[in-house]
């Protein structure tokens, strides 16, 4: 008997089975979830440039903010402003203020252009750049102006001038600021963006050129040079008035030797022993040109002027026999 009932039992569960007819519970379907969402925080814009054609090529930076673009500088004249112009408004975005870096004629000629463009824009600069600009003691802009028939008869002035070393607010973006003295210019202001790295040292450090030295005061650009990376440790970017951007520190050292090169060429030939003594001879100056050409080549100048480099032997040449060596 009970192995009849296991037979039956046997035939009626193969029967099930078959017919699926089954007591076993359905499988459950593997579950389905949806990733949790993600947002990458948008990119900071990078910085646009625009560089004034050789010789004497000269930049204008401009930089997105919240509120628009914030310009630095404005190029030698209102022609090669209407220019960077064009450029500029190719971005789209509304120009929200402008820098200005030093008192120099290739950084403040083309304000005029950039005012008429952009007339909602004010003009930012240092008082003591705004002081340069209007007494012009070196007497720099009538030279430009003979120079180059395109500079201005008439400058335009900074409309919101701030203290020496003040935090600037611009653009919804907010730069430090530091003012050094006696270097490439007689005072410069350099512009900083803590949240990015992006340093604006309008020609404190410049990148592959042949520098203006006609002030003649190498020994306090090189100490200049020490106080701009000590002001400004964790600079990423230096953005130069000539020449293309890179790393704060490469940059500050370029500028530091060439620097110390041309100082150690024009040296030896304001010697006592030399053959002109205190004085730099023809044979002397070309040959020192022939070495900076050879040691640093492909250096395009940055002023529209044929004899730069001679005229920069000579300034040196005085500086040194002057007795200016506390930075050697």
């Amino acid at each position: 008997m009970n192995q009849r009932l296991q037979r039956l039992l046997a035939a009626v569960c193969a029967f099930a089975a078959v017919a699926g007819c089954s007591n076993a519970p359905e499988p459950t379907p593997p579950a389905t979830t949806t990733p949790p969402a993600t947002t990458t925080p948008p990119a900071t814009p990078p910085p646009g440039r625009f560089a004034s054609p050789n010789p004497g090529s000269v930049n204008t930076h401009w930089i997105p903010g919240p509120d628009g673009l914030v310009l630095v500088d404005t190029l030698r004249t209102p022609a090669d402003a209407r220019q960077a112009v064009a450029e500029v408004e190719k971005t789209g975005r509304p120009v929200a203020a402008i820098l200005l870096t030093h008192s120099h004629p290739d950084h403040v000629g083309g304000a005029s252009a950039f005012h008429e463009a952009f007339p909602q824009a004010p003009i930012h600069a240092s008082r003591s750049t705004d002081t340069a600009m209007r007494e012009d003691k070196r007497g720099f802009y009538p030279l430009a102006r003979s120079a180059n028939p395109a500079f201005p008869a008439e400058l335009t002035y900074a409309d919101r001038v701030f203290d020496d070393g003040a935090t600037v607010t611009a653009g919804g973006l907010r730069f430090e600021t530091a003012t050094f003295v006696d270097a490439e210019s007689d005072t410069a202001t350099a512009y900083y963006r803590p949240d990015t790295g992006d340093l604006y040292s309008g020609d404190l450090a410049t990148s592959g050129v042949t520098p203006a030295l006609f002030e003649g005061n190498t020994c306090g650009w090189l100490r200049v040079l020490d106080q701009l990376g000590a002001r400004f440790p964790d600079a990423r970017t230096i953005h130069p008035g000539h020449g293309a951007p890179g790393p704060a520190k490469a940059l500050i050292d370029d500028q530091r030797r060439y620097l110390r090169d041309f100082r150690d060429l024009v040296r030896p030939a304001v010697a006592p022993a030399s053959p002109g003594g205190g004085t730099v001879t023809t044979e002397e100056e070309s040959a020192i040109v022939a070495e900076l050409d050879r040691t640093h080549p492909g250096h395009p100048p940055v002023a529209d002027i044929p004899d730069l480099a001679q005229a920069n032997v000579k300034a040196v040449a005085a500086e040194l026999a002057s007795g200016n060596t506390a930075c050697d």
